[in-house]
């Protein structure tokens, strides 16, 4: 599916080293960084390639499908003189494909509006445009507590074994363009999603496509498969090429996208492979000194830009090994992106879903995207409220381990008694079970309710007199 034109690139017969799905070619000659190859086999058959690294006279090209059954001498590898670029249409939505861009869904592939390089063009700072609208996701953890702005970029930290896939799938089916209480939220075709997933069990993949297919959601969801199966080197290309066609619909054809891109650590590993085979000074944990500025590559191709009606709102899911959230990959992304939502696995062990732990999570964009004309008036103080109120839970429940429930003031009982609806009330809601912002800052209200007036000092009196419920 990808465009491979002979630019009059030159070609090199017989190869210095092959080593994993990395080959050395001596006598290179001038080509160019990211450049993409033809390697052909001693039977004529052709992989496809990209060059990772150039010097004097050597480049060192990565082959997409790996180099079983190449030998050095009698490999040939074809340099065509630009880099991997791939068709971008409207037509692409409903449609699935392999993590270089081919359909895999039995369908013919689409005829292109163009073709566009996988690398994307910069987005000049000053063209940029702030985030100000919001995304409804049905979710009241993320919805009333971390609120996905429009053009941010939002990550959610998990861990191995925790729904983050159900959580994902549960977003593409309910997102909408977020609307002011007492308004509709819109969920026509200018707004689709672009879902990209990257080192998945063929069982995940079947998940997501019945999934997509049987709520009717895949009309608006371009979807990119890369399998635990499928060569590492695809892993590195799945997320650039999901970006492209997202960058299309989004400046060109003024639609409001939608990426979400799981899972990003399995991309990490497919880049820290690729950069042992090469011989590269590791850094932390043994990934690629440059881990920073890669990740940067594929996350700052988000937002708003003045020339397009149009968005970008990124959000990448990752596993955090061991739930360790200081390890490379969620604190390098923690820094490029705009807060995080956190899943928490004592609140799975509780039964409870989405098990998204409040306290941690952060979207540094929500007091951007709500308030009165976007959401409710009374929303942030809400919220603040919510988050001040179950943090205070906490130390009630250390306090109440040490001298027990029953030695507690009546106020402190109703803390608890506050913390237990929050998480089985708030946070708590089924897999299909889609709220409006209205339902969630109700739900807010009512477990407010719990407590005395007087200790919610983060809201308005006008407004406790308004949604107070004693």
């Amino acid at each position: 599916m990808s465009e491979f034109i002979d630019r009059g690139g030159q070609e090199v017969i017989g190869v210095a080293r092959v080593e994993g799905p990395i080959v050395v070619v001596d006598g290179a000659g001038s080509v160019g960084y990211d450049e993409v190859v033809e390697v052909f086999d001693s039977r004529g058959r052709v992989r496809r390639g990209r060059v990772l690294e150039v010097g004097e006279d050597v480049a060192v090209v990565e082959v997409f499908a790996g180099t079983t059954g190449l030998s050095i001498d009698d490999t040939r590898v074809r340099f065509l003189g630009q880099p991997l670029r791939i068709p971008v249409t409207e037509e692409m939505l409903g449609r699935i494909f392999d993590g270089m861009g081919t359909p895999i869904d039995g369908g013919p592939e689409p005829l292109a509006d163009h073709y566009a390089d996988i690398n994307g063009q910069p987005i000049n700072p000053t063209a940029r445009v702030y985030p100000r609208d919001y995304i409804q996701t049905g979710i009241s953890a993320i919805d009333g507590m971390n609120t996905l702005v429009m053009g941010q970029k939002l990550p959610i930290f998990s861990g191995s074994g925790l729904p983050h896939d159900q959580l994902a799938a549960q977003i593409v089916r309910q997102a909408t363009l977020g609307a002011p209480v007492g308004e509709t939220p819109t969920q026509a075709a200018e707004f689709v999603i672009v879902f990209a997933a990257m080192g998945v069990k063929h069982d995940v993949a079947a998940y997501f496509r019945d999934s997509f297919a049987e709520s009717g959601a895949l009309t608006r969801v371009a979807m990119f498969l890369n399998l635990a199966d499928d060569p590492p080197v695809e892993r590195l290309v799945t997320p650039r090429v999901a970006l492209t066609l997202a960058e299309y619909l989004a400046f060109e054809r003024q639609m409001h996208v939608l990426v979400i891109l799981t899972d990003m650590t399995n991309y990490c590993e497919a880049l820290r492979q690729i950069s042992n085979i090469r011989g590269e000074v590791p850094s932390r944990k043994g990934y690629p000194g440059y881990l920073y500025s890669d990740l940067a590559s594929i996350y700052e191709r988000t937002g708003r830009i003045k020339t397009s009606k149009g968005s970008i709102t990124q959000l990448p899911i990752l596993t955090m090994p061991n739930d360790d959230i200081t390890h490379p990959v969620p604190d390098l992304t923690g820094y490029i992106t705009e807060g995080q939502i956190v899943l928490s696995r004592d609140l799975a062990y509780q039964g409870i879903y989405p098990p998204i732990a409040v306290l941690p999570s952060l979207s540094r964009l929500m007091k951007d995207g709500i308030g009165e004309g976007r959401t409710r008036a009374d929303h942030s103080h809400l919220s603040a409220q919510l988050y001040a109120s179950y943090a205070h839970v906490q130390d009630v429940r250390a306090l109440a381990s040490v001298i027990g429930e029953e030695e507690l003031s009546t106020v402190d009982r109703q803390y608890l008694e506050f913390g237990r609806a929050f998480e089985q009330e708030f946070v708590n809601q089924g897999p299909t079970e889609n709220r409006t912002i209205e339902e969630t800052l109700n739900i807010g209200w009512r477990l407010l309710s719990i407590l005395p007036p007087e200790e919610l000092t983060r809201v308005s009196p006008d407004e406790i007199q308004q949604y107070y419920r004693k």
